[in-house]
């Protein structure tokens, strides 16, 4: 969710070359403030089960003590 609420504070605010550090601070501070009131929500398009399918790379299947397959 991070790397999500930073591409959307790059989109909206620090999008051009900004020359003064107090310059940032009070811009980030005001889209900050803006985009908390909105209460934003994310829509995922997949859930978990999709996930594991669609990046089984980074999603590893997991082997218990039984030799059962979970995940």
């Amino acid at each position: 969710m991070a790397e999500i609420e930073l591409n959307v504070l790059k989109r909206q605010c620090i999008d051009r070359r900004i020359h003064h550090a107090a310059t940032l601070r009070f811009e980030v501070a005001a889209w900050q403030a803006h985009r908390n009131a909105t209460d934003r929500l994310i829509d995922w398009q997949f859930n978990t089960d999709d996930a594991r399918i669609k990046l089984r790379r980074l999603y590893p299947v997991e082997i218990d003590e039984h030799q059962q397959v979970r995940g």
